[in-house]
Order: C-alpha cells, then structure tokens, then sequence
C-alpha cells in the first residue's frame, strides 16, 4: 500500500479510497453499471498509462509483418501496452497476464488477439471455400469450434472476419472472405459474428470478432495487396459496405482499418469512414484497432510527413488502438502536453478499449481463459474433427460432371491418384491456418485408400511439382492412368500463393500442371481434376481435359476424408460458388451484378461491349454448382405483382429433384430493377434457401421482398426505392432464366 501511495502521490486518506475503489472495479460481480466501473479505472490512469491502452504489440511467437518489438514484456510492466497478438496457448497467455495484473501499478488485464481465420487447431475450410457452402448454420458453427478452441488457448479476441467484397481474383486475399456479392457477404458476415461471439461475451468459450478491413480494400487495384482504391461513394455504399454494417449490427465489438486509401485518405487516417460512418451514422460503440503498422505506413502513402503527423491524424480520424507500428508509443504523449492533440480523444479510445475488457470479465477473472485443462479437452477433439469433416463437405463445389464418372464406385478394381496435391499435406490447412498443424491432416490420398479396403487398388505417382518445369514424373504418371479405370488428379496452388501478399497476374495452374492433365487425359480414361486453391482460377486448359472437376479449396484438418465422401457419393455435393469463375485473366474484374453499357451485347453487332477473342460470359457463374442429381424450377409466383411501400411480396416457386438421388439445392432470388434514376445492377441477389429434396420430391420455396430490398442510393444520394417495374428471376445460380415481374407504386 506505501508503494502504491508512492506511485500515486497520494496522502493516505485518498489512498485507502482509492484502494477499495480498485476493489470494488476489479472484484465485484458483473457490473450493471458498466460506464461508471470505466470510469473508475479511468480515473486511476496517468496519461502514460492511458496511452498503453491504445498499443498493441505483437509477442515474438509469430510475425505477420515487416517489423517486430523485442521488448514487449519489459513494455508490459511498464504499462505502456495494452494488448499482445500472436501470444497463446493456455501457459503462456497467463504468465504473460500475470506480469500485467501482479507487477503493474493498476493491474489493468491484457487483451490476447490472435489471426483465427478459419479455426485455431482444427482447421476448417478457408472462409471462400466455407462461402461456398451457403450453409448460415454450417458457418456459424465453424466460427463457433473456432472460438471454443481459440479461447481454451487463453485467447480473447480473432481478427475475423474478413467481409470485404472481392471481385477480382488476382487479389490473394479474396480467399479470406466470402466473395463478390454484398447480400451473401454481409449473410456470412453475421453468421461468422454470432459464431465467433455467441450470445454472452463473459463466456469463456466466445471470443471478440473483429470486422476487417474497414472499409473497400476489396477492390485494390490490379488485384495488387496493399495497392490503392478508387471507387464512388455510391459503390462504396452500395456494395462494399454492406457486409460491414451487418457485422456491427450481429454486434461485432472491434472493427480494423484496411491498409488502402479512399477518397484520397488513407483508412487508419480517414475520419469519414471511422466518425462520420462507423461511429456517427452506424452508432458503433467498440474499439477501432488498425492493421499491422498502418499508422505508419500514411507517410509512404504521401498524406503526411511523418510518423508523428500519422498518429495524429490517426486519433483524430477515430483509430483507437495501434497495432505494432508504436506511432501512439513514441509520439502521443507529447502531443497531448503540447496541446497538439485532446487528452479527450485519448480518454475517449482508452474507454472504448476498457468497456471491451469489462465484458469479456477480463477484470473479474484475468486468468479464466488460460486454462490448460480445457485447452487440453477442447482442441483438436474429435467433435471438433467432425465438425471440420462436415463443413469441408458442404464447401466442395461440383464444376463439371460430363458422363456422370462421378461418384466413383467403391468396387473399382484400380485407381490412379496423380498430382501434385493428392497427397500435399502441407497444403490443406491453406494461408492463416492459426495454431494449425498439417501434419494432422488427411491427405487426398489417404481419404481415397480409405474408401477402398482392397490393399494394391490405388496407385499414386506425383507427375509433378505444384510451380517448376520439371516433366520427369509425367511417363509414370502416363503408365499409371493406362493401367487405371478411373485417374483422380490433384492439381491447383501452393497453400502461400493465396493469402496476404499473394496477388497473382496469372491465375492459371503453376508450374506444367496444365501440361501434365493434358498428357492425363490422352490416355482417354476418365479425369477427375480435385482442385486445392484460394481463388477463383483461369480452368480454360483443365476443362476441357477432364470428365469432372470438383472445387475444394483448402478444406483444413479433414481434408482428404471429406473430398472422399462426395467422390464416392458417400455425400451429395452442394456447394455453389460464391464468386466467378473467368475464362481468362483478361476479362477480370468479371462478376454477375455488372451494369448493362448503352451497347450492350449484340452477337451480330460488332459495335456491341464485347472481347475479340472470348465470350463475355464468364466460364463458371456466381452461385453456380452441379449435384448428382437434378433439380427443375417451375410455377413462379409474385404477389401482390404491384405493391407499394408497405406492402411485403411474397415470391413462391416450385422445386422439384428430378433424378435418382437425394440432394440439396441453394434456390436462388434474384432481382433487376429495370429504370432508375442511376444506373442499376443486371441483377441482385436479394434471398437464398437451402433446401433437401428425395428423388422426385418438390417443395414450394417461398421468400418476402420487402421496400427496403429494393433500395439503392438515387441520383440524390439517398438510400430509397423509386417506383418502377422490376424482374424477379428465381434458379439454382446468377443465369437463372424463370422470371417473373413485380411492380412498386408509390
């Protein structure tokens, strides 16, 4: 108590009050009155504390950017850091939380934040392919293995979800989040949200999600990471900032800036994006942390002179919380005796970060997420290995399936497993794996031994490497597919060739991959083509040389069992793509919710929007993908056909399966607002259900269409409905043809 009153300065009467307010903040129940137990710490905080409140630090477990701080732990006990990444596991967080809470003057808890993106130890499918599935439910639940794992492990906090709309597949982190389109986008966005959440933020098998990256880094240039953007701010709010609200609104309690500019402002500095939208028109109420060293990286953006201006113009925009670029660190302190930069601004970020720590119970308990007992019964249990098992079947989509090869029979006397993924370990948990081990994957190739009992009936030979010239392997491979009766090859991408710093201006298979499916398919035995990648590809060259194809993105820890369950039909594929499919690189950035030109495409006409060389069509659409049986649409239905503002609509249609297996279809709703006054998409999706169906059974599929689903922003830059004519078109992908039209009178 004398050392406390030493470090406080403070006589001893204020002292002991002093001291039982610190009771009563750090050990009474679950507050009722949160705001003032903030304040109550607040109080207690000398600037330089405060300031810590606002640093994050990575520890030197991991490094996912260019610098790297080796005294973390002595800025520990110093106070001057209030979060760590990249810390975990059940010991380590509680020594490090340890220093914070039994050697630091207040005893304010650590914040532990870490990169689960699609599971901690049970890796689950990288978020495109888990976009695939369009299973809400199924997503969730990856989300939720995800935190109950990541929180045995002494984690508060994943910076996940990433819902930033991607349309261009050069881009390599477009395997991070969930496509092209904002209706399914900001749908996944709250699914991944709730799972990562759940309902009680004081539970501790929940974590804290994170929104990223806030906002249109999505739409870098070139596909190009890190590259610049430029767009309206009709576009902005139309299309990529959708999934962001609808993370807030499923009550996501930190958002990240994104390492471009827009309007000419880099993110971490742009106070129209973090006051003026996120905070003034949204309500937002958590903490705004910035990516790795963004804060920095304003001065190669040209926008200011130096590291010091950057912090500046950082708090002021509303950035809360520095993450490893130490700008706050070095230069908020003075800044704010100097009168540059209001202590309340600083007060203001400090009280979001600790509302934050309050509802995790961080205060209460700073140890109740460090529990090696729980960690050692949660991770990589078989639950959780099921679960893995059952969303990476839901996100393989069907591509092609031309003579109905598949589904393989288990009575097949000899199959040939080729290629440079079919037993590629190393890259089925796929960039951002968290604490993920391939080493406790499965393999294509075991999956497949697995289905057939009979030893000697698979023979597997690499023909190549995934990148590198090297034709060696392609005689034994040629020998294995003569001697087969089915050839199920392994192809695609290196696990680090998607992901953060991974743009591609070539998104064909690398290496001879093409060359060695064309050797394959000589042979005239039946292709299987088993892709593994993170991004929409250039399938031009593998089309055409196989019998079928099956997208399975990097499906995580059980891999090779699900792809083995839809390729022996043990699981009927469902899956539909989440984003298009080009023909080329050349016609990207291609996606289905394009707008029509004043020449729109005319065959016949050569003066039409069109390529010389290809057709303007994309080779694979947005929510396009095949099953082993067949579904007919029929008996659209729109009523009432004319509705006015606060009139719902329902919309109704027949779907029957019309083949021989039980299977699911994603029914799709689509819409066309024909006349506005700006231009309109060809299409929106405006609803999707999931629906299973037995061999000739139908089912009425029915959806409401309200006012609000027709929105857009006019030509005034309000978000309203005009009235008009618009066509509703209902299918099982972004081409559906039955149609039907709905009109809006006000």
């Amino acid at each position: 108590m004398i050392k406390l009153a030493k470090l406080l300065g403070l006589g001893l009467t204020v002292l002991l009050s002093h001291a039982f307010r610190l009771h009563d903040v750090f050990l009474s129940p679950p507050p009722k009155n949160l705001e003032a137990r903030v304040d109550s710490v607040l109080t207690l905080m000398t600037l330089e504390e405060k300031i810590g409140q606002l640093t994050l630090f990575t520890s030197d477990w991991e490094v996912t950017g260019p610098t790297m701080r080796e005294n973390y732990k002595e800025d520990i006990l110093a106070g001057k850091v209030g979060a760590i990444f990249n810390a975990h596991t059940a010991a380590y967080t509680r020594e490090l939380q340890r220093m914070a809470v039994e050697e630091t003057r207040l005893g304010i808890p650590l914040l532990f934040g870490y990169d689960v993106i699609h599971g901690y130890k049970t890796i689950f499918p990288v978020p495109l392919g888990e976009a695939a599935s369009w299973d809400l439910g199924a997503i969730q639940q990856s989300a939720r293995v995800a935190a109950a794992e990541a929180s045995a492990a002494g984690l508060h906090w994943t910076f996940a979800p990433m819902v930033d709309i991607a349309r261009d597949p050069r881009w390599g982190r477009v395997m991070e989040g969930a496509g092209e389109d904002p209706y399914l986008g900001s749908a996944i966005a709250r699914a991944r949200v709730e799972g990562f959440q759940g309902t009680d933020l004081t539970a501790t098998n929940t974590i804290l999600a994170c929104a990223k990256h806030f906002a249109a880094y999505g739409a870098a240039q070139a596909g190009r990471d890190y590259h610049t953007v430029d767009m309206s701010e009709r576009v902005l709010r139309e299309v990529y900032l959708p999934p962001f609200h609808a993370a807030l609104q499923a009550g996501a309690r930190t958002f990240m800036t994104s390492f471009n500019e827009l309007f000419g402002v880099p993110a971490s500095g742009s106070s129209f994006l973090l006051r003026q939208v996120l905070r003034d028109e949204w309500g937002f109420e958590g903490f705004v942390v910035t990516d790795y060293t963004s804060i920095n990286e304003m001065v190669d953006h040209g926008v200011v002179a130096n590291e010091a201006e950057a912090g500046e113009l950082a708090i002021r925009a509303g950035v809360d919380m520095d993450m490893q670029g130490a700008v706050f660190y070095q230069y908020l302190l003075d800044q704010v005796r100097n009168g540059q930069v209001s202590v309340t601004l600083v007060d203001d970020a400090v009280r979001r970060i600790l509302r934050v720590k309050f509802e995790l119970g961080l205060f209460e308990d700073p140890y109740r997420y460090s529990d090696e007992e729980r960690q050692k019964a949660t991770l990589l249990s078989p639950a959780n290995r099921a679960a893995s098992r059952e969303v990476a079947r839901k996100s393989i989509v069907l591509l092609k399936n031309e003579g109905e090869v598949l589904p393989l029979s288990t009575t097949l006397r000899r199959v040939a497993v080729i290629g440079p993924l079919a037993d590629g370990r190393q890259e089925l948990i796929g960039a951002w794996s968290g604490a993920g081990d391939y080493r406790d994957c499965v393999t294509l190739l075991e999956g497949i031994q697995a289905r057939l009992p009979k030893p000697g009936t698979v023979n597997y030979v690499p023909g190549c490497s995934i990148g590198g010239a090297d034709r060696g392997g392609f005689a034994a491979a040629v020998k294995a597919a003569r001697q087969a009766d089915v050839v199920v090859v392994g192809l695609g991408e290196a696990a680090q060739m998607s992901g953060e710093a991974a743009s591609r201006s070539d998104i064909r298979l690398p290496g001879v991959q093409e060359e060695l499916l064309q050797a394959l398919a000589a042979t005239g035995k039946p292709i299987v083509v088993v892709l593994m990648n993170g991004r929409p590809l250039d399938l031009s060259a593998v089309a055409p040389n196989a019998s079928s194809i099956l997208e399975t993105w990097y499906l995580g820890t059980e891999a090779g069992n699900a792809i083995a369950d839809v390729l022996f039909g043990d699981y009927n594929p469902a899956g539909k793509l989440p984003i298009t499919f080009p023909r080329n690189v050349g016609q990207v950035p291609i996606y289905y919710g394009m707008k029509n030109t004043g020449r729109p495409f005319e065959a016949q006409d050569k003066y039409t929007s069109k390529y010389l060389d290809v057709a303007n069509e994309p080779l694979f659409p947005f929510g396009y993908g095949l099953s082993y049986t067949t579904f007919a649409y029929s008996n659209l239905q729109v009523q009432p056909a004319v509705f006015t503002p606060d009139e719902p609509v329902s919309i109704k249609v027949r779907v029957q399966n019309t083949g021989k297996r039980a299977g699911e279809e994603v029914v799709q709703l689509y819409v066309r607002d024909r006349v506005g006054s700006v231009t309109r998409p060809v299409r929106e999706l405006k609803g999707f259900q999931k629906v299973m169906l037995q061999p000739g059974e139908s089912r009425e599929v029915a959806f409401t269409l309200t006012e609000a689903d027709v929105q857009f922003y006019t030509r005034s830059m309000r978000l309203e409905a005009e009235p008009g004519d618009f066509d509703i078109y209902v299918g099982g992908d972004s081409q559906a043809t039955l149609q039907a039209l709905l009109t809006l009178r006000k």
